[in-house]
């Protein structure tokens, strides 16, 4: 099979996607499937690197030169490639292949709910917005989805307005082959590491700054739990330093706790992060996936989490919830109840825990890069399948019930 990926370019700062993308072209080669990856180069962009127009460089070279260069690179490929888009936000270059065998990967739409004013905890600005309904009619042109989630799926139609023919869920698989290391082991690497190692163990949360991860919420959340017991167990935060509304937060924190940050993490300090703590705590507002979620169950570390979508469906039936986080909730009464779900966790009976433990290893054997692959590429066969002329003869029609 040849497979076309359409991926980000690689000169912009986020990285996840092209580490995506070369996990999907690695795999795919191992198979002995032939692989291409397009993507814009930087033209514009390497006359204004940095700076403000930067952004807007980056725009030329992904939405003026790269489709006409897709344009002529078309001309010569047979009739049965595969079109693959690692990403939903790559929408706009959808169009250039509707009418040929696709496949687009989606993996959220939370930019796309804020666009709409569906998050008030995260407003657009204007050129935000404009970028966003341009994504979604692109992707709305799409025939062929893969989801990471269900939530992603169901949001692609209600959110995204997406009338595809076939829209799949295959699960993320982990990136990196995360296993449960021995109590010991786990702290003479972190101690080798120059990490801070109690006793004890810790509490442990892995995020980004975003508005999403509700990291004030967790520091609350722990406060109140610091504030119940003797002794509480210090929270390691592997995310950027404290903003404004996190550094408030803290000041909750009762003297006997403990809050510390760190960056930078390689996979095997992470891994040891993971089988070292008591408990994971990941109480998002939202997510596209959650990947850290599956990471620290397949280390036998106990999660907590949201108990809302998509974070219950990756956690999973045997994980620890809390109440989502509302724009209008009451914190304080929030924070409490967390404290005590996070307590009452931690006081489990040896049995108990070791049976969340068991339950959690097996959950996240599900998420293995095999099975993701395999995933993919059933996928990916079942396209190309089909009598793509007849596709394409029923988008114009699928198009406008989408509108």
């Amino acid at each position: 099979m040849k497979i076309i990926l359409f991926c980000h370019p690689r000169f912009l700062p986020s990285q996840s996607m092209p580490r995506f993308a070369n996990m999907l072209k690695a795999a795919y080669d191992a198979r002995g499937h032939q692989v291409e990856m397009w993507s814009p180069q930087p033209r514009a962009y390497h006359w204004v690197p940095r700076g403000r127009l930067s952004k807007w460089a980056g725009y030329i070279d992904q939405f003026i030169f790269f489709p006409r260069w897709v344009a002529a690179a078309l001309k010569g490929q047979p009739d049965d490639v595969l079109y693959v888009f690692c990403d939903q936000a790559l929408g706009p270059w959808v169009p250039l292949v509707k009418d040929r065998p696709h496949v687009v990967h989606c993996h959220d739409l939370l930019a796309l709910r804020s666009a709409l004013g569906l998050i008030p905890e995260n407003p657009t600005g204007w050129s935000g917005r404009l970028y966003q309904r341009y994504i979604r009619r692109g992707f709305r042109q799409a025939r062929h989805f893969i989801s990471v989630s269900t939530k992603s799926k169901v949001d692609l139609r209600e959110i995204g307005g997406a009338a595809p023919l076939t829209s799949e869920v295959v699960y993320n698989g982990l990136s990196f082959p995360f296993a449960r290391q021995g109590r010991e082991d786990a702290a003479a690497l972190l101690r080798a590491r120059g990490l801070p190692v109690e006793a004890g163990g810790m509490l442990f949360h892995v995020g980004g700054g975003q508005w999403y991860k509700n990291r004030a919420g967790m520091i609350r959340m722990y406060a109140s739990y610091a504030a119940s017991v003797a002794e509480p167990l210090p929270l390691w935060c592997l995310s950027p330093e404290p903003n404004e509304a996190v550094r408030a937060a803290l000041a909750e924190v009762p003297p006997r706790g403990k809050v510390l940050f760190f960056q930078g993490f390689d996979n095997e300090t992470l891994q040891a992060a993971y089988s070292y703590a008591r408990a994971f705590l990941f109480p998002s507002h939202a997510e596209g996936f959650g990947w850290p979620l599956v990471e620290a169950q397949a280390c036998g570390c106990p999660v907590l989490t949201t108990d809302d979508a998509p974070m219950n469906e990756v956690a999973g039936p045997h994980s620890h919830y809390v109440p989502p986080l509302r724009g209008d909730a009451d914190v304080a009464a929030w924070a409490a109840h967390s404290g005590a779900v996070l307590r009452a966790m931690l006081e489990l009976a040896p049995a108990a825990r070791a049976r969340d433990v068991a339950l959690g290893l097996d959950w996240a054997a599900r998420f293995s890069a095999e099975l993701a692959i395999d995933g993919y590429l059933r996928v990916y066969q079942d396209v190309l399948a089909r009598p793509h002329a007849a596709a394409s003869a029923a988008a114009p029609a699928l198009a406008g019930a989408a509108k």
